[in-house]
């Protein structure tokens, strides 16, 4: 019985190409501690922070943790000389980056999430957690989906582990206390959203903004464009799997 909906953000339910966003989003944080540090020195450790928090596996240690303990040391600078560097680029110059990828809301997303809610569906956004909760949270306006009940929103403040690893969904699974086969995953990634469905999560493909990692890449339950949802989510076969 499907009890809770896992909904990925980017690609998914805001609909941008996330190739513009990455180059956005390294050019407006490089520019930002430009005066105190070579820009390319400063996003080389970044990204290499990056991939080291994705692979990391260690329960004990948050996202964050992973990615500040190897940060700050891979740079040699304290943390207390950038981060209010940092935390003034994602409050002044990361919303800006909308303006830059021209986002808009795709007029059904509020309305699905909103309307799984309302049946009484846990809905989970479960976005890669690389970033800081206010970097989602902006995202999310972005897409006009801010302000819902949602069950749990993974960020790398609170999440353990990352896409692709299934860790990071069983992570959650914990946290919302469903067994695989009580949720269901949306996403547009063929590897990092479809790797759910080897928990047994059933998996459904949003093909608007595919991402297809080739050798990686899993196979869905299920398979539509972004506005085949809603006729999905109102099916009998959906109805069917959540004991309706």
């Amino acid at each position: 019985m499907i009890r809770t909906v896992l909904f990925d953000l980017d690609g998914t339910l805001v609909h941008f190409e996330f190739d513009d966003f990455l180059q956005a989003y390294l050019g407006a944080i490089g520019d930002r501690v430009s005066k105190l540090i070579d820009p390319q020195v400063f996003l080389a450790q970044l990204l290499a922070s990056t991939k080291e928090m994705v692979r990391s596996l260690h329960p004990a240690k948050t996202n964050r943790d992973v990615f500040m303990g190897h940060f700050f040391p891979g740079l040699g600078r304290a943390a207390d000389e950038l981060m209010p560097i940092i935390d003034a680029f994602y409050d002044e110059d990361f919303p800006r980056l909308r303006d830059t990828l021209a986002v808009e809301p795709h007029p059904l997303a509020r309305p699905l999430l909103a309307g799984l809610i309302e049946r009484g569906y846990d809905v989970v956004i479960a976005t890669n957690p690389v970033f800081p909760a206010n970097a989602i949270e902006e995202r999310m306006r972005w897409g006009g989906l801010d302000g819902l009940p949602y069950r749990h929103v993974t960020s790398y403040e609170t999440s353990h582990f990352c896409k692709p690893n299934t860790e990071y969904y069983a992570e959650i699974l914990e946290t919302v206390d469903r067994a695989p086969h009580e949720c269901l995953m949306v996403g547009n990634d063929t590897y990092e959203d479809l790797v759910a469905g080897d928990l047994g999560i059933i998996t459904y493909l949003v093909e608007d903004y595919m991402l297809d990692r080739g050798p990686f890449r899993r196979d869905p339950n299920y398979r539509g464009r972004f506005e085949d949802l809603e006729s999905f989510f109102s099916s009998e076969e959906f109805a069917g799997m959540a004991g309706v």
